[in-house]
């Protein structure tokens, strides 16, 4: 499966092509929105700049807009709420549900996938957004000890009762996703891709592939480290969660910084930015492996965002591709400090 290239229908803006999620999922402009940082885990937010890049994003031609429950313990989800029923004729709302908090400890994390806490999850979601159905609900993380067909079975279950349109996975293996198709029509999987992460190259994509399922990017840009935003992380605010990312600290942050360079020099002939050249690696991962992928770059800011969606339609060439082929395997550290709740720990 490919990238469409189709004109947007008349109901939705125009300036990026489309794509279809799933054979028979939503159609969405081929680069969505993160709206992750504009609740937690990045440092301060203005909240009116970042409401204001939501509907620039519309107007740019995204459609597809993610959030989840855990992003600021459902505010992300209250924030993007009057936004998503303003406009919920052309929104493609996604959301998950999965890892479970707690407000009398910030630490806490626990992944439930059980069929009474889905059931919980998505009525709390739905409360929180204001709205009668999600386009697109993704199980955030897999726990094992918990048959996939039973949390397939409960959010299939979801479908048939009007909560939920489509369905979807994240960090799940290629194996995890047969099964999972086999239950219930997958359409979108969403994990971590970029020039720095490409483990879901080994089982992942090739099975979204063969089923049609789309594939959602998240992180395209390193968490930022692409952009050459910042080079360790120390740079950044005491809040953010990346000071704990193993990849931007110490000897790992030096060694990958330097990694960098082969992006900011094709950025720099190319008179485009790194940010840019990291993105149009991601979108070209369709043609290469014969699926539809749709990344969703978190941003805060309309420049940004701006910068971003002009990446999708940016076609980097041979050269340029074989020059940023061996990056991922040099790079120093994991994703997260404990890889234990993510799909490569169980390939």
């Amino acid at each position: 499966m490919t990238q469409s290239t189709s004109p947007l229908p008349a109901d939705l803006p125009a300036g990026l092509p489309t794509a279809r999620l799933g054979t028979d999922g939503p159609l969405v402009g081929v680069q969505g929105l993160g709206c992750m940082g504009m609740s937690e885990f990045y440092g301060p937010t203005d909240t009116t700049e970042a409401l204001a890049t939501l509907e620039a994003a519309l107007a740019a031609g995204v459609t597809l807009f993610d959030t989840a429950d855990i992003y600021g313990s459902g505010h992300n989800e209250e924030l993007i709420g009057p936004f998503v029923r303003a406009h919920r004729d052309q929104v493609v709302l996604a959301t998950k549900f999965a890892i479970e908090r707690r407000a009398d400890d910030p630490h806490y994390r626990a992944i439930r996938n059980d069929p009474g806490y889905i059931h919980s999850a998505v009525d709390a979601s739905l409360r929180r957004l204001g709205v009668e159905v999600i386009d697109l609900y993704y199980m955030h993380r897999r726990d094992p000890q918990v048959p996939l067909a039973e949390s397939v079975g409960a959010m299939a279950e979801l479908v048939q009762a009007g909560k939920v349109r489509h369905l979807g996975l994240s960090e799940v293996t290629g194996a995890e996703l047969r099964e999972a198709h086999a239950v219930h029509p997958i359409a979108a999987v969403q994990q971590e891709w970029s020039l720095f992460s490409r483990d879901v190259e080994q089982s992942v994509v090739g099975a979204a592939a063969e089923l049609g399922v789309g594939f959602v990017p998240y992180s395209p840009l390193g968490r930022g480290f692409l952009t050459g935003a910042f080079a360790s992380a120390t740079e950044l605010a005491e809040d953010d969660f990346r000071r704990h990312q193993p990849r931007f600290s110490g000897d790992n942050a030096a060694a990958n910084a330097a990694l960098i360079a082969p992006i900011q020099r094709i950025a720099a002939e190319r008179g485009v930015t790194a940010a840019q050249v990291a993105l149009a690696w991601v979108h070209q991962r369709a043609a290469v492996h014969g699926l539809t992928v749709v990344p969703i770059p978190g941003t805060r800011k309309r420049s940004r965002l701006a910068e971003n969606t002009a990446a999708a339609t940016l076609l980097l060439d041979a050269a340029e591709l074989a020059a940023l082929e061996p990056l991922a395997a040099e790079v120093a550290g994991t994703r997260y400090p404990d890889m234990a709740f993510t799909a490569t720990a169980r390939e």
